[in-house]
């Protein structure tokens, strides 16, 4: 298992908890949260791996986000070029996208091939320090080439009952599912 996905350890947390960042016990890391996500393989002359953008914003207010949780973009590229192109992600780009530095550890990440992903947000410490309150967990993708696509998805914080909503996107983002368990 990569060690960066992994439940912060015992020490961690109190550490984490001591320094005021989470609280140890809090039922939010408890809380079982995956966002499937499925990138469509488009019929066009040039494929281009779409970038993506995950983060959580307060339902009903357009940003700034208040949690960002995955960016992929191409990270092979030389001297960090690849974040050339994320801006293209519009609406992430606004809502706090440009104050973050790339890459971002537990959060850059390389784009996907067409095809279904699971990203396990179980570990996320943006989203465990997240206050109570209805959020908005929002996906979008950009590709060279192509178009953009944002997508939303409701979420209530701390997971007291279990969640499943399920998005289909139009055309640069597939089926998505947001399942939380506490």
């Amino acid at each position: 298992m990569n060690r960066s996905l992994r439940r912060p350890s015992r020490p961690a947390l109190l550490a984490l908890g001591a320094l005021g960042i989470v609280g140890f016990g809090s039922s939010a890391w408890a809380a079982t949260v995956q966002l499937k996500l499925e990138v469509p393989r488009l019929n066009v002359a040039e494929y281009h791996r779409p970038y993506v953008a995950v983060w959580v914003e307060k339902a009903g207010e357009s940003g700034p986000a208040v949690a960002q949780l995955a960016v992929w973009y191409d990270v092979k590229k030389n001297n960090n070029a690849g974040t050339k192109w994320v801006k293209d992600m519009r609406q992430w780009w606004r809502q706090g996208g440009r104050a973050l530095t790339l890459p971002a550890d537990g959060v850059s990440a390389a784009t996907r091939a067409p095809g279904e992903h699971v990203i396990s947000l179980d570990n996320s410490a943006a989203l465990a320090a997240l206050p109570p309150g209805k959020y908005e967990l929002v996906v979008e993708s950009s590709r060279e080439a192509g178009g953009r696509e944002v997508q939303r998805l409701p979420l209530t914080w701390p997971v007291k009952a279990a969640q499943t909503v399920k998005v289909q996107g139009e055309h640069e983002l597939g089926a998505l599912e947001l399942t939380a368990k506490p």
